[in-house]
């Protein structure tokens, strides 16, 4: 019965009308005068070919994927040992990701976080994954890169949609531990490397779920340490 509710509730709220009204409350509620980013992703490297010419090049032996819907990335991954986690469908293990970190004793040289795009929830895998983390190992965070208001507004009202996940990527940014980039391809892809960031950005915030979007449009390139994918490759092939 419990499964069947959340169904029909997840149902309702990506039904047409239900996103109308959230919708209009967005923009009552910032979105009139928000501003967007310039930017497209045609013609850009897909996650798929991403994931796995990373893989290959640093011949990672363990992939777990946070969130893998339909399977669209996850059945097309190459790994010795593959892990896809999804309360709801796809991968090999139906759970939430917050039941799987409590339970697994194994560790990945490849993560890749694409579960519910809230800030909160966002933040919880990537702490948990950076504790899973080999030596060596990298963490791709989808949705990073948000193009208007309504992209990243929480509840959602759209069907491309990225959620506040960028909140959650920028928390990491100023965390002197981690180096952190930002793949200008398939809606952003967050990339964190355990070594001393080398790009370290300093908020002036405490609250990193109460960013303002139009401060993150204006400083965007900056904020998120924005490459191109082939300038990334140049980083991983030295990056140990």
């Amino acid at each position: 019965m419990v499964k069947y509710l959340n169904k029909k509730i997840k149902r309702l709220l990506v039904s047409k009308n239900v996103m109308k009204i959230i919708y209009f409350f967005h923009y009552m509620t910032g979105g009139i005068n928000s501003k967007k980013i310039d930017i497209d992703f045609e013609g850009k490297e897909s996650r798929i070919k991403i994931v796995q010419e990373i893989i290959n090049l640093k011949n990672y032996r363990s992939y777990l994927e946070i969130g893998t819907f339909e399977d669209e990335l996850f059945s097309k991954i190459n790994c010795q040992k593959k892990i896809g986690v999804d309360p709801h469908s796809g991968g090999n293990m139906r759970m939430t990701s917050d039941d799987f970190f409590t339970k697994n004793e194994g560790k990945f040289d490849f993560i890749f976080i694409d579960g519910l795009h809230h800030y909160s929830q966002v933040k919880r895998d990537i702490n948990n994954s950076l504790k899973i983390l080999n030596e060596g190992g990298a963490i791709l965070i989808h949705d990073c890169l948000p193009r208007n208001y309504y992209y990243q507004a929480v509840p959602r009202s759209q069907l491309n949609w990225n959620g506040d996940t960028w909140k959650a990527f920028l928390e990491t940014r100023s965390d002197e531990k981690f180096d952190t980039y930002c793949i200008n391809a398939d809606e952003g892809l967050g990339v964190i490397l355990k070594r001393k960031n080398r790009n370290l950005i300093k908020f002036n915030i405490k609250d990193f779920k109460k960013f303002k979007f139009n401060d993150y449009v204006e400083n965007y390139k900056n904020y998120l340490n924005l490459i191109e994918y082939r300038q990334f490759i140049g980083i991983l092939k030295e990056y140990e």
